[in-house]
């Protein structure tokens, strides 16, 4: 609980966010740095990360920092944590947005090491950095771990089967890391955006065909923009979201209705 300011208030607050040099993960530390916190901007290339951090340090000095990681790699995801300590001295929010889908088509032609690479990265490289930051979370009594997930996660698909096997995988993840750790104050989330306007759903929209016949039945008629996804997140991340645990924050449009 936020002993001062408004609700979403997350000042003193120090937020680990992986995939951050774009899309969902970059409007994520954006808002979490507007509402006062400090961000590690992490993804493989170092070259964005530093261009990101130092865009919220123009407008929230001291706020941001770069260190790029490969989150199929432990060693890097310690060093992500590690410097994230060095720098501001602890990790209280830990959003793991980073993800992979090197295959679009029907699950029976996915290769073994297509599939591998989805659950590793989308899966246990999530369950790896939140294992690295929940001992200094318990000892606090207090932390915040989001997982974004996706409404692939909630329903079956011809091309990105395998990519929501993963994500439903994440929603259970969040469901059983909120039952293990939820005596020591710690809350895990996961936030199932629909179809957002990123460079990694570039396949689902940017043929107007495409983007036509995903839009046509989802109430709002649209597809989502990243920022849209980023109040959810510093929602869970605030005492606004202090009694949410386990759950999947569906903000898709209206698709999944």
């Amino acid at each position: 609980m936020a002993a001062e300011g408004t609700l979403f208030d997350l000042t003193g607050k120090v937020a680990v966010i992986t995939g951050s040099s774009r899309g969902i993960g970059k409007a994520i530390a954006e808002r979490m740095a507007q509402h006062g916190a400090k961000v590690t901007i992490s993804s493989r290339k170092a070259g964005p990360c530093e261009e990101v951090a130092a865009e919220i340090n123009a407008k929230h000095p001291g706020s941001a920092i770069a260190v790029p990681a490969n989150i199929s790699s432990k060693e890097d995801l310690q060093r992500l944590v590690d410097e994230t300590r060095k720098a501001f001295g602890k990790v209280d929010i830990v959003v793991c947005n980073a993800a992979s889908n090197p295959y679009y088509g029907p699950m029976a032609g996915i290769e073994d090491d297509q599939f591998r690479k989805i659950l590793e990265n989308n899966v246990i490289a999530n369950h790896w950095l939140i294992s690295m930051c929940i001992p200094e979370m318990k000892e606090r009594k207090d932390g915040s771990v989001i997982i974004v997930s996706s409404i692939g996660g909630l329903r079956g698909s011809p091309v990105i089967g395998a990519y929501n096997v993963s994500k439903a995988a994440d929603f259970q993840l969040a469901r059983n890391l909120a039952h293990e750790y939820g005596q020591y104050g710690i809350r895990v989330n996961c936030i199932a955006p629909g179809l957002v306007k990123t460079d990694f759903a570039k396949a689902l929209w940017s043929n107007p065909e495409t983007l036509r016949r995903a839009t046509e039945p989802v109430p709002l008629r649209r597809i989502g923009e990243p920022d849209e996804i980023a109040g959810a997140a510093v929602y869970l991340a605030s005492a606004a979201g202090s009694f949410m645990t386990g759950q999947a924050l569906v903000v898709d449009g209206g698709a999944t209705i």
